[in-house]
C-alpha cells in the first residue's frame, strides 16, 4: 500500500493511493486502527470513500499524523563518517525535530537567517505503527518507509563551540518528508531495508547509497529510541545519510537550488530553497557574525 497525507480543499486527510491509477481515496477510520495491522487488514479497515481524487488535485504533506513526534540519527553510515576523519561511534546519537520542520515533497524548503551552511542528507525514514513492547523484531512494528532530507544548518554552534541541534536541525519549515508511505509489504521487505537512495542537486548527482550500508540497523535504531521515549503510532525516524554531504566538499545549497532526493522502490521528494528571509535584530542572537547576549 501506498498512503499520502493530503491536503484538498483546505482540509487534510489521510488518503490510499492506487499505484495502477495514482488516484487517491480518502481514508476515513481513524489512523491508530489501522496503522498497526497486517497489510491485508489493514486495508479492509481503511473505511475508504468511493470517489477517487486525481493525485494532481491535492497538496501533498509530510506523512506525519498530528500529535506524532519526529526523531532523527545521526552518525550511521561509515563512508560518510571516514570521510570527516571520524570513526563509528559506540551507540546511536539521536535527537527530535519538531513537527514545524517539516515540509511535503514538493514544498519550498526555507533559508533560515540563522546559517550561511544550509547541507542536505537523504534518508530513509521508518514510521511507527503500532508500539514496540516486547516485539523480537521492533522493525515489525513499522507501518511502512519514506523519504526524507535532513537538511542541516552545519555552521549552528561554531560561536560557542559547541553542538547546537535547536539550530541546526529543528528550523522552521527545512526538513521536506514524503511523498507518501510505502507499506513493507510493497517494497518486500522483513527486517533490514536494502534500498538504494540518492540526492541530486541542480540535476547534479551529490549522494548515493544504499540503506544496507548502516552501521546501526534499524532494528537496533528502533529499541535504542524506544528504550528511552516510547514510541508511539505515527512517529517518524529517520535513520541517517551517507557520504556526499555539502559538509564533506564545502559545496552548501545556496537560495534557488532544486534539491531532489529519492529512494527505490517509495519516490522522490522535489524541493526549491527559498530565499532567506529578514531577521529582525532582537532575534539574531546566535546568528553568524553576532555577538552572543552576555
Amino acid at each position: 500500500m501506498r498512503i499520502a497525507r493530503v491536503e484538498v480543499a483546505g482540509q487534510a486527510f489521510w488518503a490510499l493511493l492506487e499505484a495502477e491509477t495514482h488516484r487517491l481515496r480518502r481514508i476515513n477510520a481513524p489512523f491508530a486502527s489501522w496503522s498497526g495491522l497486517p497489510a491485508e487488514r489493514a486495508l479492509q479497515a481503511l473505511d475508504l470513500n468511493a470517489e477517487r481524487l486525481p493525485l494532481s488535485a491535492a497538496r501533498l504533506l509530510a506523512p506525519l499524523e498530528p500529535g506524532g513526534r519526529v526523531f532523527g540519527v545521526g552518525l550511521n553510515y561509515l563512508s560518510h563518517l571516514k570521510r570527516l576523519g571520524s570513526d563509528a561511534p559506540a551507540h546511536p546519537l539521536a535527537y527530535i525535530k519538531p513537527d514545524s520542520a517539516l515540509v511535503g515533497a514538493n514544498d519550498e524548503i526555507s533559508y533560515p537567517p540563522l546559517t550561511t551552511q544550509l547541507d542536505y542528507e537523504v534518508e530513509l525514514v521508518a514510521v511507527v505503527g503500532r508500539p514496540l513492547l516486547d516485539e523480537p523484531r521492533a522493525s515489525a512494528c513499522l507501518l511502512g518507509y519514506t523519504v526524507g532530507n535532513d537538511i542541516s544548518a552545519r555552521d549552528a554552534g561554531k560561536q560557542i563551540g559547541r553542538l547546537d541541534l535547536l539550530t541546526q536541525k529543528a528550523m522552521d519549515r527545512t526538513t521536506p518528508v514524503g511523498p507518501w508511505i510505502v507499506t513493507p509489504d510493497a517494497l518486500r521487505i522483513t527486517g533490514q531495508p536494502a534500498l538504494d537512495m540518492r540526492l541530486s542537486v541542480n540535476d547534479e548527482l551529490r549522494q548515493q547509497d544504499n540503506t544496507r550500508q548502516m552501521i546501526f540497523p534499524l532494528d537496533e535504531l528502533l529499541n535504542y529510541l524506544d528504550a528511552r521515549i516510547s514510541l508511539r503510532p505515527g512517529d517518524l525516524v529517520f535513520t541517517g545519510s551517507s557520504h556526499g554531504v555539502g559538509l564533506e566538499s564545502g559545496r552548501f545549497l545556496q537560495p534557488g537550488d532544486q534539491v531532489e532526493a529519492q529512494i527505490q522502490g517509495i519516490g522522490r521528494l522535489r524541493n526549491t530553497i527559498a530565499g532567506p528571509r529578514p531577521l529582525s535584530p532582537s532575534r539574531a542572537i546566535g546568528r553568524l557574525g553576532q555577538p552572543l547576549a552576555q
